[in-house]
């Protein structure tokens, strides 16, 4: 005869499996809910995958807040581990694994004013306009520190919503700055954050400024990871040709070898973001080549597949935190001081946006003037507003980067912070929601699908060099030669710097990396 009170284990063990099961099914069965869609609604001009997320979201919070008598709107718990450790990854990776190399370091000088400087002076803006602002709307008890870290989650960008709806072959110049300057931005304001968290801003001194010598320390490092790790990927793949007996071992290999990238650089309290994504740039540069034609094209959709997923899961999930009862509750402001904070983050955010894009396109336009007269290469006041434009979208990373200053594994007991986080979440939402449905009108207006495609080929617009096979310098040539072909060098280098450095490097590339590393002939190269 069986014991009871094995029967009453056995029945609490069988509860607690299914209490972790049915919220886990319940959400994969929303997430393909999304997929559905997101489909149907392929050809609306007003909605893409994010809005869908958010909106399915939505309805789906409201139906578990009345099915629970209005406790809860969540599923799952979100925490910032969940989002750092497993959602990011994959997002970040895919990003430089998928990137357009030769677009990307055409205008790699652009991109990094609009990613990095960008983000200085967002960040500038922001956290000064919310010190100023918010104890006037009796949004009291936030530190500098916290002042600062508002700044870097609001400066960080979503610009998937205008991704969706540029057409690369169209626009390739615009495509590249908007999609380069995303990741860039989003990396940046990672880095930047880690660095806020490490300053102590109650001992204002010259040690204060520390936080630009710390970001520089984690970006220089965390890139320096990321490539080690994408070159040594690539090395083992040529070496051992995996190959040879089975696709699986290959494609394993590139998922374990980034993953790893990723949690060394956090162990090392690196940037994993920025590790990652230097890792997918340099194994979609080498290591894709040195693996099967059925593994390139496995590894494509997988990685893709995989950044999708995660991206809609933190869309999802946003959707029903805003209506999470809880926190609102929480909150002590009146209505009309909570709407006075949520319009002067969004007021902040143009500005911030605007401070920037502005006035740096105006200098990039200055550089790639003296550099080249082709007129295709600059950055034309409508491109300058589509992609001030696109950088007003806040998404998961704001999301993640709020979580993690102003929650312990997603919960908080703290009024101004529990304020801070729906403050996140209704601007997220609003800029998800209202930029996001006007993105498509707005681009559509603004880059008329009449207008003739123009290809730009920035080999043409810079200066006539010589064969990429001649060697940097001849030991077999006589030194006048070598020099005047220095001096020649020198004279590129200092008219058109961007394009000779580009020369130079896959001279270099094609010579001593590819042989060892793998990848294409000069012809094929995508960089």
């Amino acid at each position: 005869m069986v014991p009871l009170s094995w029967i009453s284990d056995e029945a609490r063990n069988l509860a607690h499996e299914h209490a972790q099961v049915v919220p886990i099914s319940l959400f994969v069965a929303v997430l393909c809910l999304c997929l559905v869609i997101g489909y149907l609604l392929e050809e609306n001009r007003w909605v893409n995958e994010s809005i869908v997320a958010i909106i399915v979201g939505i309805f789906a919070g409201i139906m578990l807040l009345l099915i629970t008598k209005g406790k809860s709107s969540h599923i799952l718990t979100f925490s910032e581990e969940l989002f750092f450790i497993y959602l990011l990854p994959p997002i970040i990776f895919n990003a430089g694994f998928q990137v357009k190399k030769k677009q990307f370091f055409h205008n790699f000088l652009t991109i990094m004013m609009f990613g990095v400087i960008g983000v200085f002076i967002s960040t500038l803006v922001i956290t000064c306009g919310s010190w100023w602002i918010f104890p006037k709307l009796k949004l009291l008890g936030l530190t500098g520190q916290d002042f600062l870290a508002i700044g870097t989650i609001f400066s960080s960008t979503d610009t998937v919503c205008t991704l969706q709806v540029l057409h690369q072959d169209e626009t390739p110049l615009l495509y590249s700055l908007v999609f380069g300057e995303g990741v860039v931005n989003d990396a940046t304001s990672v880095v930047l954050f880690n660095a806020v968290q490490k300053l102590d801003v109650s001992k204002f001194s010259s040690k204060t400024f520390r936080v630009i010598g710390d970001f520089l320390y984690l970006f220089l490092l965390s890139t320096g990871l990321g490539v080690l790790s994408g070159l040594l990927t690539s090395y083992i793949l040529k070496a051992l040709s995996f190959g040879r007996h089975s696709s699986v071992r290959e494609i394993a290999l590139m998922m374990l070898m980034a993953y790893l990238s990723y949690m060394l650089a956090e162990l090392c309290d690196l940037s994993g973001i920025l590790t990652v994504f230097f890792c997918g740039i340099l194994m979609s540069h080498y290591a894709w080549y040195n693996v099967t034609e059925t593994s390139r094209i496995t590894t494509r959709h997988v990685f893709a597949t995989m950044s999708f997923i995660a991206e809609t899961f933190i869309f999802l999930y946003v959707g029903m935190d805003a209506l999470d009862i809880e926190k609102w509750k929480m909150t002590q402001l009146s209505y009309g001081n909570l709407l006075g904070i949520y319009s002067s983050l969004i007021l902040l955010i143009l500005l911030g946006r605007a401070a920037f894009v502005f006035p740096l396109s105006a200098v990039a336009n200055y550089t790639n003037t003296r550099a080249s007269s082709d007129r295709a290469s600059r950055i034309t006041f409508r491109h300058q507003i589509i992609i001030w434009w696109a950088g007003l979208m806040r998404g998961a990373v704001s999301i993640a980067l709020a979580f993690k200053q102003f929650t312990f594994s997603g919960v908080t007991s703290d009024p101004v912070k529990a304020t801070m986080i729906t403050n996140t979440i209704i601007v997220v939402l609003f800029s998800t929601l209202v930029f996001g449905f006007l993105t498509k009108p707005l681009i559509r207006y603004l880059l008329p699908h009449t207008a003739t495609r123009k290809n730009i080929n920035h080999e043409e617009s810079g200066p006539q060099i010589e064969d990429l096979n001649l060697p940097l310098l001849s030991l077999e040539e006589s030194a006048a030669t070598n020099i005047s072909r220095a001096k020649e060098s020198l004279s590129m280098l200092i008219e058109s710097p961007v394009f000779t450095i580009h020369h130079f490097w896959r001279r270099f590339d094609d010579a001593y990396m590819r042989p060892f590393f793998g990848g294409p002939h000069h012809n094929e190269s995508q960089c």
